[in-house]
């Protein structure tokens, strides 16, 4: 039962780290308690500390680059009362890691190790806490991937980590946080960057846990959506500090910081479609708080950008495509078997407008966006773009219409050379398709296209490496504008970063939409993100089409019953 008294009290907690640039205090002063069968919730930005307090609170920060300059994490052990975690040795640690304090990581993928299946990274913990043997270990695997509602738990303890989904790996890593039964678990963000109904699930899953158990959880996240949703009370940190600390209905209903306002009002509503969202810079501005009392006002009716023409011939057209994946040939190499990932999908995207493609993952989204844009080719079908049909196109003939369509991928860190700076990355496609006479021009327009997308001249020498998520996504699109398009697809543009980087980023699509005269095809798989967006919304499953209709018609009076379940698992 949940009692008055925490379990787990994090107090005056102080984390400096030694870089080349000199002392860094990225944890100053943080506090809070953790009590059983609550959720507490952490939120932020990146860099605001969040990770850094949980990974203080296990004892896993590196002691040669780090050290608690002040603090004290009490834990009621049992058997040993009261007991401050930073006083304990090594081995003493050890022993209340895993077993008494749990934590599941923030990217499953890269916390599983790629060479061992999963059922013996389970069983490791097991045998190492529990003292159980072999065949029991195996035993209460199996019973543990079956309680956290894994299907087929004897496939997927024979299954290595790169054949499961992002849902299901989370699903894995909750099993070997709960293998001992942890009196306290530490989420570190779960939910990132999954769809909304794998969200939901594993939302679901960790509050029966903790009320199964009695556990006390720590959850961090820089969604206030979720933490809505899961937590009891919750602390707000920003630069190192928690600026506040408050039950979650108040939190939300009553917040007192500007900060903490920001990051509610940055989230696109589903109810409210502002001409611009709220970032974090116009709450902590005095001139903002004067002008509005530190809301952003909402605006009924279509956007400022919504000025299509639905009566111009489209830009582009797509009629009974097709694209199939081969998952097994015969010994002579001839296809025996295909994943239809993209299954007879026809619409048209006019001149002006933002067709927005949501679904799962998995659905065929970034298929769909990538045969559109003939990285893949498709089985079958048209894709007409300006009356041309680029899938019987030659490549020479493609290559010369290239610059009028390009894409903006989901991950900007994988799509950019880590050893080419960023000017030189933006300069290459501008040289190959002899845009602007010779390189000075294009360094000079380069550098323009760096401050339209919020950067600066200086970013022009510097590596993908030297960038925050938010300023990475920035190049990806100023590379993308570079070559003069009047197309583009946005494939996950925003689905990792902070809500308030977020929503810099869609302010700064809009703006540039209305500049560059763009068309845009928004995939994503947050609905609430898509509404803002789009003029139109597809909805995808399992490859087809489930419904095409109107943003706002569309949430208001669903078609289909995917559709719906979509919207219901929108957190918050």
């Amino acid at each position: 039962m949940a009692t008055d008294r925490p379990i787990l009290s994090v107090k005056d907690l102080s984390v400096d780290f030694t870089t080349e640039e000199g002392l860094v205090h990225a944890v100053s002063h943080v506090g809070f308690d953790l009590f059983p069968g609550k959720t507490h919730g952490l939120v932020g930005e990146s860099g605001s500390g969040k990770s850094v307090t949980a990974l203080a609170m296990m004892r896993l920060l590196s002691r040669s680059a780090s050290r608690v300059r002040s603090g004290k994490i009490i834990f009621t052990l049992p058997g040993r009362g009261d007991t401050n975690l930073l006083e304990l040795s090594a081995r003493e640690m050890q022993h209340v890691r895993g077993n008494h304090l749990s934590m599941v990581f923030q990217e499953p993928m890269t916390s599983l190790n790629p060479v061992q299946r999963c059922g013996h990274q389970l069983t490791e913990v097991l045998l190492w806490h529990r003292k159980a043997t072999r065949h029991q270990a195996d035993q209460m695997a199996f019973h543990l991937f079956g309680e956290v509602r894994l299907p087929e738990p004897g496939r997927i303890m024979r299954a290595w980590p790169h054949e499961l989904s992002g849902g299901q790996k989370q699903r894995v890593m909750i099993a070997m946080a709960m293998a001992c039964r942890p009196s306290v678990l530490i989420a570190d963000e779960p939910t990132t960057a999954l769809d909304v109904t794998v969200q939901k699930s594993i939302l679901t899953l960790m509050q029966q846990l903790r009320e199964q158990h009695q556990m006390a959880v720590l959850f961090i996240s820089h969604d206030l959506g979720v933490i809505r949703e899961v937590a009891d009370t919750a602390s707000v940190m920003q630069n190192g500090e928690v600026t506040e600390t408050g039950e979650i209905h108040s939190l939300f209903s009553k917040p007192r910081h500007p900060y903490t306002k920001a990051l509610i009002a940055c989230r696109p509503s589903l109810h409210a479609r502002p001409e611009k969202l709220a970032t974090v810079n116009d709450f902590l501005t005095e001139t903002h708080k004067k002008q509005s009392g530190g809301v952003i006002k909402a605006s009924s009716g279509p956007h400022p950008w919504q000025h299509h023409d639905k009566k111009a011939p489209p830009i582009l057209e797509v009629h009974k495509l097709h694209t199939h994946f081969v998952t097994k040939r015969s010994f002579w190499g001839k296809p025996k078997a295909y994943h239809k990932a993209v299954e007879d999908i026809s619409f048209e995207v006019y001149p002006g407008e933002t067709l927005g493609l949501v679904g799962e993952s998995g659905c065929g989204k970034t298929t769909l966006g990538r045969s559109i844009m003939r990285l893949i080719d498709s089985r079958s079908g048209q894709v007409i773009y300006r009356g041309k049909n680029l899938a019987t196109m030659s490549r020479s003939d493609l290559r010369k219409l290239r610059p009028k369509f390009q894409i903006i991928f989901q991950d900007p860190y994988a799509s950019l050379t880590p050893g080419i700076s960023i000017g030189k990355a933006i300069m290459e496609p501008m040289q190959v398709h002899g845009v602007l006479p010779s390189n000075k021009a294009r360094k000079e327009h380069i550098i323009m296209l760096l401050e339209k997308v919020g950067l600066k001249e200086a970013h022009y020498y510097r590596y993908p490496h030297e960038f925050s998520g938010g300023q990475r996504q920035r190049v990806a699109i100023a590379r993308a504008l570079a070559l003069n398009p009047e197309f583009l697809v946005c494939d996950e543009s925003v689905s990792a970063l902070d809500v308030s980087v977020q929503a810099q980023v869609l302010n700064l699509l809009n703006e540039l939409k209305t500049a560059f005269g763009l068309t845009y095809v928004f995939i994503s798989h947050d609905l609430s993100v898509v509404k803002y967006m789009s003029d139109r919304i597809m909805v995808m499953q399992e490859g087809r089409m489930a419904e095409l209709a109107d943003a706002d018609t569309l949430y208001a009076n669903p078609g289909s019953q995917h559709t719906r379940e979509l919207i219901k698992a929108i957190p918050g």
